[in-house]
């Protein structure tokens, strides 16, 4: 599999295109290492924004397969992303999701290096013969700032982040996301499923008038799907004067006009998955950010915060409440679909289901899988050490 790959798959048709993927790619850490190696070190991260990082030495981790990635505020007041490991012995520099820093000195022999990596500090420097200090700064990663969202690539493949979200570059440009700041901190939810169950959940719309009572409530018959090359997305119109549970129809009274919002989105929900794990759902009293994180091929770790404008009006902080209780019940109702499909892509009996006309969203994600990692169209397991010999053709 080249380079280049990651930059053609959204043209490349699917011969498979009426198949979703095969269970058996759900559970094998053949497929898991895989994915690290062609999906995870080549796409975009969402760290945190722009607002999270107020003043020099402010920083955010995410921990990325076996990267563990600081993003960093420096003196000259711009963003850098930097790898938390010492160039001496490799000790991770700093613990914890966040903090501040006037310089990041290494806990083991004390290297020390400036906020924009440069090593400036060597305890016994005179015993490294031939050592310029120049080649040993922190190693630096590709930075994207997307409408003051800071993203991370580990090995800068693939297109921007700016370029996935063109085709909804217009429709996102009212909700102003670059003046945002959080609300609360990060919160880390593991589920004992694969990253790809809790993927396919989100862009998944046939369900949603099964299994979610009260966005049925909440949308009636209005909710739509779309795929772009890169990009999901799912969008429902709040119904008015339909019953429904107290938080429902409290979060319909409630919910104040936005008045830099159009008024086609007043009253819109709007769901918008990033390739291949990022999420966010755009409510006009907040933007709810949600990544899908890789732990093991049975264990992924959700990562979540909400972010607002500034509006301390009544009626908005008893929106945004209201909104947390709504969607607290989705998650739940989630949580327990996502363990049912795991459990069952856990069966022998099951190959691949069929995808019909509608499912354009796990299509798109199946062709763009498929593509990365081809062994996901053989319906059964193959033989172990399959992987190896993929491996072997790509650099053939």
């Amino acid at each position: 599999m080249s380079l280049h790959a990651i930059n053609d798959v959204g043209s490349v048709a699917d011969p498979d295109a009426h198949l979703g993927l095969p269970g058996w790619i759900y559970s094998d850490p053949e497929v898991f290492a895989l994915e690290q190696e062609r999906i995870f070190r080549r796409s975009w991260q969402l760290v945190c924004h722009l607002n999270d990082l107020p003043k020099a030495g402010g920083w955010q981790a995410l921990e990325i397969g076996r990267e563990s990635i600081l993003v960093i505020r420096g003196d000259d007041g711009g963003v850098r992303a930097l790898a938390n490991v010492c160039r001496h012995r490799a000790a991770r520099l700093v613990d914890g999701a966040e903090g501040c820093a006037k310089k990041l000195i290494c806990p083991y022999h004390a290297w020390t290096y400036e906020l924009d990596g440069r090593l400036s500090g060597v305890p016994g420097k005179r015993d490294y013969p031939a050592f310029d200090m120049a080649d040993y700064g922190l190693h630096a990663f590709p930075v994207e700032i997307w409408r003051g969202f800071i993203f991370v690539n580990i090995e800068g493949v693939g297109p921007s982040v700016a370029e996935m979200m063109a085709p909804y570059a217009e429709e996102v440009a009212p909700y102003r996301f670059e003046e945002m700041r959080a609300l609360g901190r990060v919160v880390m939810r593991p589920r004992t499923v694969n990253w790809k169950n809790i993927a396919d959940n989100y862009s998944d719309g046939l369900h949603i008038p099964v299994a979610h009572p009260g966005l049925k409530r909440l949308f009636g018959p209005g909710y739509g799907i779309e795929a772009e090359t890169w990009v999901d997305k799912m969008w429902g119109p709040l119904l008015e004067g339909v019953p429904g549970s107290s938080s429902e129809a409290l979060y319909r009274k409630y919910l104040p006009r936005v008045d830099h919002l159009p008024e086609d989105r007043q009253r819109l929900w709007t769901y918008f998955k990033l390739w291949p794990n990022t999420a966010f759902d755009i409510y006009p009293d907040q933007i709810d950010f949600m990544q899908f994180i890789p732990v093991s091929p049975t264990e992924t770790m959700i990562r979540e915060i909400a972010y607002v404008l500034p509006d301390e009006r009544r009626e908005m902080k008893a929106a945004r409440y209201l909104n947390w209780r709504i969607n607290r019940m989705v998650n739940a109702e989630d949580t327990k679909l996502v363990a049912r499909v795991q459990q069952g892509m856990a069966s022998e009996s099951f190959t691949q289901g069929p995808l019909g006309h509608g499912e354009v969203c796990l299509k798109s994600f199946a062709r763009k899988f498929r593509i990365l990692i081809p062994e996901a169209r053989q319906p059964r397991r193959p033989p172990p050490g399959w992987s190896a010999a993929s491996i072997e053709g790509r650099l053939s």
